[in-house]
């Protein structure tokens, strides 16, 4: 999917982008006007995800979430129909939304990034983070575990 959250949802967007939707944040364009967010949505074919009522009477098909809680508002998105499945061959970068690049395995990586001949590790080829499945993507896999398990028939174990 390809989604822009308005300020309000800022919390969202690695877990999303950890799930291959290309997602925009608007903080980070610097866009605080509805009128502004309305035409990116627009202009880039994205999906509004907001907290706003008046923002989203405003955009097409767009997601209305109601909690301020992270983990409520992924199950708000999860009930939407947003596949929320980490992905096995990451495409975004978790920071800025860049698109990621496999790290060879005979390139050396700076010293908070795996041997990337040990660990599959990826470099977002526009800001240069480099990403790997380690102890964060492990949390982020329970917590979507934990919301797939309740927004699914089985509810009786977490």
């Amino acid at each position: 999917m390809r989604l822009i959250l308005d300020v309000m949802c800022g919390g969202l967007d690695s877990y999303l982008r950890m799930c291959n939707h290309d997602t925009v944040y608007a903080g980070d364009r610097g866009l605080e006007a509805d009128d502004d967010l309305l035409a990116v949505a627009r202009d880039e074919r994205r999906t509004i995800v907001t907290r706003d009522v008046d923002l989203a009477s405003r955009a097409d098909e767009p997601i209305l979430l109601e909690s301020r809680d992270v983990e409520a508002q992924l199950a708000a998105l999860d009930a939407a129909g947003v596949d929320l499945t980490l992905a096995a061959e990451p495409e975004f970068c978790g920071r800025c939304n860049g698109p990621l690049g496999a790290v060879d395995p005979t390139e050396s990586t700076p010293d908070y990034a795996p041997d990337p001949a040990a660990v599959e590790t990826w470099r977002c080829r526009d800001c240069g983070q480099y990403f790997w499945r380690g102890s964060h993507w492990e949390r982020v896999e329970k917590t979507l575990s934990r919301i797939r398990t309740r927004g699914g028939e089985s509810t009786d174990e977490s």
